[in-house]
Order: structure tokens, then C-alpha cells, then sequence
């Protein structure tokens, strides 16, 4: 299956500023987590897709079209951009509609369509209030709503959490996993924040300081490592010490202790010590690697 979007040797300079530095890379279906710092390029990378600019040197592809010209290519594709493009006198009925219209659909379906994606995202008793009473978790509906109201097969979400608290992060995040997989329809969402990425996404692709740093599987960057974490409730000093004694050296950090490289043998003497002391062990398991660790390979 040839790649929804790529990219070969894309350099993009504004002046002297370099955006984008020689990336090569691949969209493909599923979900994809656009990873990098504020000003690593991400944002620069999904408006070269849209068309909106072009590459100062290299060549990019959408649904295999040259990317300089992809008229039709692009109505396959919707957008959410970070940016605030909401109207705030017109209600979200209204400005979805126009969208609608704007790729193509004809009036009729237009409104079905836009009442019905409106209802998806739950704002379907909100829909006929003017957008600029809305609220940020609101808008950020309305913005995905109108993005996917003429069932492209690619959306290209930017930032798509920013400004929402930790609940109304998780549920964004678990509605853009609902859309794609009820529509069918696969994602490329840009943001900052690893724990979003890693939630949602199938794929990552990482951007640093407009360079391509890392492209894979979410999986392949999320194993076990062989550091074994203990999590106690209560006597995790007690352990540290007991296990000291016995010359296995454990890390303390918060409420856990760090053991690397655990044997069988060094498994049964943490046993014995939690048995020891009375302490309340909460967890054991091995440690799992977790997207940071690929910028702090970087900075090393």
C-alpha cells in the first residue's frame, strides 16, 4: 500500500531560517503522532502537505500526486489547524456547512453531513450557538468537526489539545480515536506532548530542529526495559536497606525502588526482603521505555 503522504530530502528555508532540513519520510494509514518541540517544523511540514507552500529543494507526494499540484488529492484530506479559525458570529452549523460546500458537496447533503458530524463530536444541542461563546474544548470539537464533514481519508490535526486540561485532553484524545476508527478515516496528529502521542498513535514521526530524529512504530519505542520497578505503599525505606545488605543496589525514586538487570536469584531475595521487613509492595513490573527516552538519547 503506497503511503498516504511522503516526503524525500524536503528542505524548506525561509531566508536564512532553516524550517525543514533533507526530511524523508512516510504517512501512512492509521494514526500518526506528529513528535517535536515548538519549532521543530511540524507545523511547517503539515502546511506543505496541504499546499499551502512548497519546498525550497525536494519532492513530496499526496495519495501519490506530485504535492505541487495535488487539486484533487487535496479533497481527500481535511484540517484542524492550532491556530483560531473559528468565526465567532456564526454558529458551528452554519460555518461546518460552508466547509462542506467549500470541498464540493452539494447543498443538501452539505447540511446532513454537517448536522450529523456535529453530533459525533457533541455539539449537537450547542450547534446553532455562535462559535465565539464557545468553550476552548468546544471549539476544538468544532474545528474536528468541520475537518472531517466531507469524509476525507486523511485528517491532519495540529495541536489538537492545546489549551484543554487533563479530562478534557483524554476525552479529545478518545474522540479522534473514535473518528478514526468509525470513519475509517486516518490521522496525522502534530503535537508536543509524548503522552498524548503515545496514547493515540500507531506511528510516530519525530522532528528536531527541522530534521527527521525518529520514524517507526509506537510499539518499537515503548518495550520493557530490564530495569525492574517495585512501587510500595508503605516501608520502602526498609527495603532499600534490607536489600543493601544483601548487595543488590536498588535506586530510590519517589515511592518506587530501581532495580537493573534483576536475576532470578535477585528476584527471590527481593522477596525475601519485602517478606522481611513487613513492607506494602502496590506494584512489580519491568520498566517500560516511553517516547522521552528517544530526545534524551538525542541531548546525550
Amino acid at each position: 500500500m503506497p503511503a498516504l503522504l511522503s516526503a524525500r530530502n524536503i528542505t524548506k528555508l525561509y531566508g536564512s531560517t532553516v524550517a525543514l532540513h533533507d526530511v524523508t519520510l512516510d504517512v501512512e494509514e492509521g494514526t500518526t503522532g506528529l513528535l517535536g518541540a515548538n519549532g521543530a517544523g511540524k507545523s511547517t511540514l503539515m502546511t506543505l502537505f496541504l499546499g499551502i507552500i512548497r519546498p525550497t529543494s525536494g519532492d513530496f507526494r499526496v495519495f501519490g500526486e506530485d504535492g505541487n499540484d495535488p487539486v484533487q488529492a487535496h479533497r481527500l484530506i481535511g484540517y484542524s489547524p492550532e491556530y483560531e479559525c473559528l468565526p465567532p458570529n456564526v454558529s458551528a452549523t452554519e460555518f461546518t456547512t460552508h466547509m462542506a460546500r467549500v470541498s464540493g458537496l452539494p447543498r443538501t447533503e452539505a447540511r446532513t453531513r454537517a448536522t450529523d458530524v456535529l453530533r459525533h463530536v457533541g455539539l449537537d444541542e450547542e450547534r446553532y450557538r455562535s462559535m465565539g461563546t464557545y468553550s476552548t474544548g468546544m471549539k476544538q470539537r468544532a474545528k474536528l468537526a468541520q475537518a472531517i464533514v466531507h469524509g476525507p481519508q486523511l485528517v491532519l490535526l495540529d495541536e489538537p489539545t492545546a489549551g484543554l486540561d487533563p479530562a478534557g485532553r483524554l476525552e479529545m484524545l478518545e474522540l479522534i480515536a473514535r473518528t478514526s476508527n468509525e470513519f475509517g478515516i486516518s490521522m496525522l496528529i502534530s503535537s508536543h506532548l509524548m503522552g498524548d502521542i503515545e496514547r493515540t498513535c500507531e506511528r510516530i514521526i519525530v522532528l528536531e530542529a527541522g530534521g527527521l530524529l525518529e520514524q517507526g512504530n509506537v510499539s518499537a519505542y515503548t518495550t520493557d526495559t530490564e530495569t525492574l520497578v517495585l512501587e510500595f505503599d508503605e516501608g520502602i525505606e526498609a527495603v532499600a536497606a534490607a536489600l543493601a545488605n544483601k548487595g543488590i543496589a536498588a535506586t530510590s525514586e519517589g515511592r518506587s525502588l530501581l532495580v537493573e538487570d534483576a536475576s532470578q536469584e535477585d528476584l527471590d531475595t527481593i522477596r525475601d526482603a519485602i517478606v522481611e521487613t513487613g513492607a506494602y509492595l502496590h506494584r512489580l513490573a519491568p520498566r517500560a521505555h516511553t517516547l522521552s527516552d528517544i530526545f534524551r538519547r538525542s541531548a546525550s
